[in-house]
């Protein structure tokens, strides 16, 4: 009996691009009530034409209003690539975005030949704001031994690798065969993608390797706020989880096998 000892190593990488983009509008007016706003570096004059566009927070019994009083042009404007959202509070929320990862080094300890093994990790996001959010995920190459080239390569589901569209990176599929070796994952809970949902519990799919190249895979996404107020207690989140699969065979040389994942949360305002 072979003894096998892979690790697996997460590392979390938390990328939040925020892009703002700013457009000067030039108004021939006799008089215009607005706020200046300024900072230690910078200086805005009448950032909004209103009669009351301040950060003012009205309070009744526990109750906060932001609010924008006499906008001339409200609404969302786009052109040539660009966005402008005005009047409306577009992007004000009192709920800031967030990514949470339950389990960052997952270990399956000895792994024998044909008993395949799993092990789960929670992925949990907050996001509040106008727009949408999306978690991707790719693996820095193969579970691969740190001396030598030996690897395992990443599942093809029960289908096997000479049924191409099946079990792709995109696409899941069922891996139910003790016999059915390689490393993949499935995803449940709220905001995954449709694939796993239709295709059921025993659906998996491989990670994109970045050594290929291959591009990321989106494993949880959503158009709406995860905010539910109506609940008691509140919840401000939504969350899935994550079960990775390993099996090999009994060829596969011993050694320890670690690869990283990388996972990338991004919201758009």
């Amino acid at each position: 009996m072979k003894n096998y000892n892979l690790k697996l190593k997460i590392v979390r990488f938390f990328f939040v691009f925020l892009t703002f983009n700013f457009s000067f509008l030039t108004l021939n007016l006799s008089q215009a009530l607005a706020i200046e706003m300024n900072s230690s570096q910078y200086r805005i004059q009448m950032s909004n034409v209103n009669i009351g566009a301040a950060s003012q927070l009205q309070s009744d019994n526990g109750n906060l209003l932001s609010d924008t009083l006499g906008q001339t042009a409200a609404g969302q404007f786009s052109s040539d690539g660009y966005i402008l959202k005005a009047g409306f509070q577009y992007i004000h929320s009192i709920v800031p975005f967030s990514f949470a990862i339950s389990n960052i080094n997952i270990n399956f300890g000895e792994v024998t030949p044909g008993l395949p093994l799993t092990a789960t990790t929670d992925l949990t996001v907050s996001f509040g704001g106008g727009g949408e959010y999306q978690v991707t995920v790719n693996e820095l190459g193969k579970l691969k031994t740190a001396v030598g080239n030996n690897y395992i390569n990443d599942t093809c589901c029960d289908l096997g690798c000479s049924d191409p569209g099946k079990c792709t990176e995109t696409a899941a599929a069922v891996w139910n065969l003790n016999t059915t070796t390689g490393f993949g994952y499935k995803m449940s809970g709220e905001d995954i993608p449709t694939t796993f949902t239709t295709c059921g519990p025993t659906c998996y799919r491989p990670f994109p390797d970045t050594s290929i190249p291959e591009d990321p895979a989106i494993i949880m996404s959503s158009p709406n706020v995860t905010v539910d107020l109506s609940s008691k207690p509140k919840d401000i989140y939504h969350q899935s989880t994550m079960t990775l699969k390993l099996n090999i065979s009994d060829i596969q040389p011993a050694g320890t096998y670690q690869t990283v994942l990388n996972f990338m949360a991004t919201p758009s305002y």
